[in-house]
């Protein structure tokens, strides 16, 4: 399994790991994804892997959707 969110396309970054002696060493920070059952417009169900800062977006996008349709 690739380490990527499939709706924003986040990957691993790469950095290093400074020590107080300031030695280097390389290290990669790895976004931090979960697996989510989206439903699809035809009614089926996918598995999808997404950052979980995306899936807090989509959250919230979705409940502002909702806030508007309310008011209306």
């Amino acid at each position: 399994m690739a380490r990527r969110c499939d709706v924003t396309g986040k990957g691993p970054l790469v950095g290093n790991n400074v020590s107080h002696a300031n030695n280097k060493t390389k290290r990669r920070q790895l976004p931090n994804l979960r697996s989510v059952k989206v439903t699809l417009e035809d009614g089926t169900t996918k598995k999808i892997t997404v950052a979980a800062s995306t899936l807090r977006t989509m959250k919230k996008k979705a409940a502002q959707a909702t806030a508007e349709t309310a008011e209306a």
